[in-house]
């Protein structure tokens, strides 16, 4: 009666546990990370007697759960890239809005004000056409300030961003730390526990949201935690603790770094494989840094050309004097590494400034200046990595290198940033519509006793090579070209008497041909055909308030490649690009990424989806599977109860019969 009795016995309590893990699935279905549970049950060894070997029922083994190593760390991987490009989509998506298109777009308010010159051209002294293009030239730098402010805005919320990652990263660590040590602690009984390790997973795979992670198995059964290339993240129940740090150049730029005791750890953007964090950072040093260099290379292109323009002219003022800067060019930043050496006062021991010389020619672009020999000096282009030799003084790309107040020492580096600020700090300085220079410093006008049609259309200065004092000037026709019988050679008498020689041709302007020796600073363009005699005057301007030479050549501004000029090894310089063509070519370049973003951001979503159905599939719970297996328990169940019962039948029989 025993070996029955405890048969049923044992086999009710197998059955009974397999029931309640069988409930424990049901009852996590839809619970994140659970993986399926099943008891595992063994024969009891069989009990040797003169008649055979006798079983003594059923054992429970141990409780496992359906998990897949490979399954689990490929959506875990697949999720935090995915987290990744979302995030990085999500971010140019916000960034692609300051760059409107349309009547909203900035190369639409500098072709307004470009525009708004057209009726400064036929009323130079009315006040208010001038009032009207310096309202034109405020709103073009209210917007190229405004999308630089929108810029920094997006900077601050990046750091923001990370902060709270950060946060979120330490508490997720800690609790990895505390989880591996209640595994830890449960080593040695022989079984596994199995909601823990569920909740390790869940918490590693929330961890790879944030960033990257690799995993190792310790033989204690910890894992450890490893981010950025093999950094300690978790190690068996520590957790070290990330935290966000200014930049070591730029303190309005984040860094990730690793604190580990008193030692702090830069971790490289490089390293950071994935995660939101990594495409925060990825977005801050490459996407948003780009868009300020290019938006800072409109604004400082067209802000030094339209104040350059005006220079050359003359203003409304008693007596007339050249036109003043209509906006404010801000100067390029230079920023000295944390790790340069510093005086006892904090001042650093060397230096670099940097100017602009040639704002055509800068480039949407960071630089980095490091020594790494004495008197040794190489500067990166950090947009497309090209290296060059410098040393004090030269200029390259628009602008020039100076090492004050003493040079760069080895190891020590700067990052030069010519246009960074450009937009940002982009306003309107000029107040007194008086001070447009509307008027060209030179008066051309024709010979009443000319035979042939050439009239005068405009002239102007077009560069610093531009000297009044070489004035009056006349300007006579010759023969023809022997080389071109169309063309007509001429001749141009300064005050001092010296003569230059030239050759024109129809649509050709005269005084600004240096390939030809004729470096005079304006530019004299004549509608008709002259005659051989013909004379064009050329004298100082006195009546300032009626000429309107320098206000056509605004008007050419808006034609003029200008932007994004390039010098070329053999002395040669590219053509650049006109304000409304390089905006455009922002626009699509920003574009092009959100898109290129976007259909990443698609792709990783799907790839991470199928990982986690696969994992799902193979660990989570199917609740039609699990109905059945209860079914069948709940039979084994009640019949385990019945022989049970029939054993307690038959042992209350023999003592009823052993009573008599």
């Amino acid at each position: 009666m025993a070996g029955l009795l405890s048969l049923g016995a044992r086999a009710m309590f197998a059955n009974q546990a397999a029931l309640q893990t069988i409930g424990q699935n049901i009852a996590n279905a839809n619970t994140v990370g659970y993986s399926r549970q099943s008891v595992t049950l063994t024969t009891s060894p069989g009990q040797y007697t003169g008649a055979g070997f006798f079983g003594k029922g059923v054992d429970v083994q141990t409780v496992v759960r359906s998990h897949n190593e490979f399954l689990t760390k490929e959506a875990a991987s697949s999720k935090s890239t995915a987290s990744a490009d979302a995030t990085r989509a999500e971010q140019l998506s916000r960034m692609e809005k300051i760059f409107q298109p349309g009547t909203e777009g900035l190369g639409y308010a500098a072709s307004q004000f470009l525009n708004a010159m057209v009726d400064v051209t036929s009323r130079p002294s009315d006040p208010s056409a001038r009032q009207v293009a310096l309202g034109r030239a405020s709103e073009m730098a209210v917007r190229f300030a405004n999308a630089g402010a929108q810029l920094t805005d997006l900077q601050s919320g990046v750091v923001s961003d990370l902060k709270a990652s950060v946060t979120v990263v330490n508490q997720l660590a800690q609790q990895i730390a505390n989880v591996n040590d209640q595994i830890s602690k449960t080593r040695g009984s022989g079984h596994t526990p199995n909601d823990l390790l569920d909740q390790r997973d869940r918490l590693i795979s929330q961890l790879g949201e944030y960033v990257a992670v690799t995993t190792l198995p310790a033989d204690d059964d910890t894992v450890g935690v490893f981010i950025g290339g093999g950094q300690r993240l978790v190690l068996g129940n520590q957790a070290s603790a990330l935290q966000v740090s200014a930049d070591s150049y730029d303190p309005q730029r984040a860094v990730l770094s690793l604190k580990e005791g008193n030692i702090n750890r830069a971790l490289d953007e490089s390293v950071l494989t994935g995660g939101s964090m990594a495409a925060l950072l990825a977005f801050q040093n490459s996407d948003l840094q780009d868009a300020k260099n290019m938006l800072g290379q409109l604004a400082a292109a067209i802000g030094t050309r339209v104040n350059d323009q005006n220079a050359l002219g003359l203003n409304l003022s008693n007596p007339p004097g050249k036109g003043g800067n209509i906006f404010n060019v801000a100067a390029p930043r230079v920023m000295a590494a944390a790790s340069n050496a510093r005086n006892p006062d904090g001042s650093l021991v060397s230096g670099v400034q940097a100017s602009i010389v040639n704002a055509g020619q800068l480039q949407a672009s960071s630089y980095k200046l490091t020594s790494s020999a004495p008197g040794s000096y190489e500067v990166t282009r950090l947009s497309d990595g090209l290296v060059r030799t410098v040393n004090d003084g030269d200029t390259l790309d628009g602008f020039q290198i100076s090492f004050a107040p003493s040079a760069p020492a080895v190891g020590e580096s700067f990052l030069i940033e010519p246009v960074g600020s450009a937009a940002l700090e982009m306003r309107r300085v000029l107040d007194n519509p008086n001070g447009l220079a509307a008027a060209s410093p030179l008066t051309a006008s024709a010979s009443v006793n000319n035979t042939g049609t050439a009239s005068v259309d405009s002239v102007y200065a077009v560069n610093g090579s531009f000297d009044a004092a070489r004035a009056p000037i006349t300007l006579e026709f010759g023969d023809p070209d022997p080389a071109n019988a169309a063309n007509l050679q001429y001749t141009l008498t300064l005050a001092d008497g010296s003569v230059l020689s030239g050759i024109w041709s129809p649509g050709q302007p005269i005084g600004n041909q240096p390939a030809a020796g004729i470096d005079l600073g304006f530019e004299l363009r004549t509608n008709g055909v002259p005659r051989k005699g013909d004379r064009i005057a050329l004298d100082p301007t006195i009546y300032t308030a009626t000429n309107n030479g320098n206000a056509k050549a605004f008007l050419n501004i808006q034609s003029e490649g200008f932007v994004g000029r390039q010098l070329q090894p053999d002395g040669s310089i590219t053509a650049g690009a006109t304000i409304t063509d390089a905006y455009a070519s922002t626009m699509s370049e920003i574009g092009a990424r959100v898109q290129s973003a976007g259909y990443l951001s698609g792709v990783s979503t799907s790839v991470a989806a199928d990982a986690e159905a696969t994992r799902a599939g193979q660990a989570g719970v199917n609740l039609d599977e699990e109905a059945a297996r209860l079914m069948q328990f709940q039979q084994n169940y009640q019949a385990a109860a019945k022989v049970l019962q029939t054993a307690q039948a038959l042992f209350d029989e023999l003592m009823r019969i052993a009573a008599r």
